[in-house]
């Protein structure tokens, strides 16, 4: 059984001027996403700031998320680190907590090789008894997890069940789906590539786009689900511009800023991450009035 099929959204994680988590307007925030069909909340992933959150920091905003949801959607908690035991800690409190299902990011600046990967995210899995999601996002770790590998462990770790698939090579994520033949779940990691990913058997997206258009990324997938595929594409497609406006500068840059056009005052980014360029700013901004979000 899948974790969740739709579009989930890579949630921001909103602070005050002062640099602090600001759970309030996280609440807000995730109170919204239900009312717009998000189809289940991922906490604590890049988007969300996660390497820059203490590990005190980082499991509050899992622990806040889960009690806000209340189990009306399905809470994903990314708990990946380039530390094996670090990656098993957070875990376990995640699933203490009530988490559904955790994300794993491939080891970073250290990164391993296949054979590391397999023992890295089996013993990850292995501590804890919920569902675990792998997250392969190669231009941020400098970690490729191969097809072959994607397969070996989602035949030979029971509670690895699925993959963010970031790479954006399409050639890739179609070898892994034809070595698979069904033993793994297929996320989008790529917002602008949600439709192709579903065409080769993808369950969804974990999506940045989802914080600022919701329901627009829901209709994406719910679209193609339904089997209206022209449908899917054409809104696909209709999101492009904004897709790119949302990586004009690296994630999550633009869409903290984007969430702040809308009001939702979702403040500063923690460093090395700086504020949005002004040239890109005036980029977003009309990327968000084309799409019919922002006045």
């Amino acid at each position: 059984m899948s974790v969740f099929t739709g579009a989930g959204v890579a949630i921001i994680t909103p602070m005050y001027d002062n640099g602090e988590v600001n759970f309030e307007k996280l609440g807000e925030i995730l109170e919204d996403q239900i009312a717009h069909k998000t189809d289940a909340i991922i906490i604590c992933g890049t988007t969300g700031e996660a390497s820059t959150l203490s590990h005190e920091e980082h499991l509050d905003v899992i622990r806040y998320a889960i009690n806000k949801v209340a189990k009306r959607i399905p809470v994903i908690a990314g708990t990946g680190s380039n530390c094996t035991a670090t990656a098993v800690y957070l875990s376990q409190e995640a699933e203490k907590a009530g988490a559904d299902a955790v994300l794993l990011v491939t080891p970073y600046y250290n990164k391993a090789t296949q054979n590391g990967l397999k023992k890295h995210f089996s013993e990850i899995a292995n501590s804890i008894h919920i569902p675990v999601i792998l997250y392969n996002v190669p231009s941020r770790t400098g970690c490729n997890i191969q097809p072959e590998t994607a397969v070996w462990l989602a035949k030979n770790v029971e509670n690895i069940v699925g993959i963010k698939e970031a790479s954006g090579n399409i050639s890739q994520v179609a070898k892994l789906m034809r070595l698979a033949d069904g033993c793994i779940e297929l996320y989008s990691g790529n917002d602008d590539q949600i439709v192709p990913i579903l065409s080769l058997g993808g369950k969804g997206v974990i999506s940045v786009l989802s914080n600022v258009a919701p329901e627009q990324t829901h209709n994406i997938v719910a679209a193609f689900m339904e089997g209206d595929v022209q449908k899917s594409c054409r809104l696909q497609l209709e999101a492009l511009d904004l897709c790119d406006a949302l990586f004009c500068e690296v994630n999550p840059i633009p869409v903290k800023k984007a969430m702040s056009l809308l009001g939702w005052e979702a403040g500063p980014l923690r460093g090395p991450l700086t504020e949005l360029e002004d040239a890109h700013v005036e980029q977003l901004k009309k990327a968000m009035k084309d799409y019919g979000i922002l006045k």
